[in-house]
């Protein structure tokens, strides 16, 4: 091994007199700058091949003699010859002949003291090229992120490799979460806000059924189904005290007001509906736990107000109820408005002064807490001009959310207290974290793969990737060592 390091050593510096050589005669040729970097990039990658070649054969073939014996006082036979393993760096491919030792031939390896002494990976990736290929991954498609990776560095695995290291990665996502401490007190602002939301993700159809409707679509089918997927976050914020007017003049000039408080240390997690040890777990239920640990881990002593902002979706407004008890909740003033919009087209064309008029006097009257007023103003507009149709079925459905929700519109008394009114960070995550990466032109997902996905593109835009990294090197070799060892 002694002979393998110096030879590859030796190689080394006949690559940097030949890399050094080559930029002398770069200047000479007046290459453009461009063209020296490509060519020193691809000369240091192999480079860099040939000096990891030599850091490995310094280490040996882990050759511990004939017997082995394990801690539990069983004794392994070194098998015959030595086995070849395969590890893709970045820069290139290794194979690393090295002993290996099991109970007798033919059976199972149990131990390789090489692998053990360099930290290898349970896979054949390494953990540098799998850090950077699943960093394209959370943003790009798989077969773009193979594509880029091989074009940057010359070697890449497959895009089904790719898939299953996303989807082995992300076993790691929730211990790590739960492993994470809560932000510092001193950095936390005084409201603790959850908010949720979903988004569909479209889905591939079972092979059964493919098989059975062929590769033809039948009349009304639609082209792909969507599971949702619940989206949440929880972050504070400090007070930030408005009047009914402060809204609507930030809300005319579409601008958001210079002195807004910002969100601290938001949070975010993403859940589908799966099956997990043979039974269905609601993404909406796992969700909702994940935000209540995180809300009584940053509020342990109950001294910050619990706001639950969301839209008008029946459904989370049950399960928060379930696991925020305590949080005042609050519908999302732009789901309001947007039906405040529908309402006002029913009666005025669509971007006219009327209709604009009409927006602003009703969302007065809901700024102000008079939900009944304008609820009362619909009813009449419904019934005492005979709408109909498509007409009359927009006004009823704006009543009916109303009232729905009445109790989480008081309006006037969030603003008063200077509680948060608008969820757009629940649907800011929804479209970072579901709609850009999982809504591509024909992705289709499992459920598997999908949640596997959302949870490190949540981390990941949580910018905690590389802890996120470290803890999955750290968790897998803790698992290689007890296995050794067993």
């Amino acid at each position: 091994m002694i002979m393998a390091q110096e030879r590859a050593f030796l190689k080394a510096q006949q690559q940097l007199q030949a890399l050094q050589a080559w930029v002398e005669q770069a200047a000479v040729d007046e290459l453009r700058i461009d063209q020296v970097e490509r060519e020193l990039f691809s000369r240091l990658l192999a480079l860099g091949h040939t000096l990891l070649a030599a850091f490995v054969a310094a280490q040996g073939d882990g050759d511990a003699g004939p017997k082995l014996e394990t801690p539990d006082g069983r004794r392994l036979r070194r098998l015959k010859g030595q086995h070849v393993r395969r590890y893709l760096s970045i820069f290139g491919e290794l194979l690393l002949p090295r002993c290996v030792y099991a109970e007798r031939e033919k059976q199972q390896i149990e131990r390789a003291p090489l692998d053990e002494r360099l930290g290898l990976p349970a896979g054949e990736c390494s953990y540098v090229l799998e850090d950077w290929l699943q960093r394209l991954c959370v943003k790009e498609s798989f077969h773009e992120a193979v594509t880029d990776l091989r074009e940057w560095l010359g070697v890449a695995p497959s895009e089904r490799a790719a898939e299953q290291m996303n989807q082995r990665m992300a076993e790691h996502a929730e211990a790590f979460g739960l492993a994470q401490a809560a932000p510092p007190p001193d950095e936390e602002a005084e409201i603790l806000v959850t908010t949720a939301d979903g988004k569909g993700v479209p889905m591939r159809r079972p092979l059964q059924e493919r098989l059975r409707r062929g590769p033809r679509r039948v009349k009304g089918e639609k082209a792909n189904k969507k599971q949702m997927a619940y989206v949440g976050a929880v972050y504070t914020i400090d007070r930030f005290r408005r009047t009914a007017d402060d809204v609507i003049d930030e809300l005319a000039r579409k601008e958001r007001a210079a002195d807004r408080p910002v969100p601290r240390h938001k949070q975010v997690w993403a859940e589908m509906t799966r099956v997990l040890e043979g039974e269905s777990c609601s993404g909406r239920q796992r969700l909702f736990v994940e935000m209540a640990i995180a809300a009584d881990q940053r509020n342990p002593t109950r001294a910050k107000t619990l706001v639950c902002l969301m839209d008008g979706e029946a459904a989370l407004w049950d399960v928060a109820g379930e696991w925020l008890p305590r949080a005042v909740g609050i519908l999302d003033l732009f789901h309001v408005l947007e039906r405040l919009w529908q309402v006002a087209h029913v009666s005025h064309r669509e971007g006219s002064h009327e209709a604009a008029q009409f927006v602003a006097r009703q969302l007065r009257l809901l700024l102000e807490g008079k939900v009944g007023y304008v609820i009362g103003h619909f009813k009449r507009l419904r019934d005492e001009h005979d709408l109909r149709g498509s007409r009359r079925r927009v006004v009823s459905a704006a009543i009916g959310y109303y009232e729905n929700n009445r109790q989480h519109m008081r309006y006037d008394q969030y603003l008063a207290a200077g509680y948060p009114i608008g969820s757009g960070v629940a649907e800011g995550a929804c479209r970072h974290v579901v709609k850009d990466r999982l809504e591509g032109t024909g992705m289709r997902w499992t459920v598997n793969g999908a949640q596997a996905m959302l949870h490190l593109r949540a981390i990941y835009l949580g910018r905690q990737w590389n802890a996120f990294v470290n803890y999955r090197i750290e968790t897998e070799q803790a698992t290689l060592s007890r296995r050794s060892a067993a």
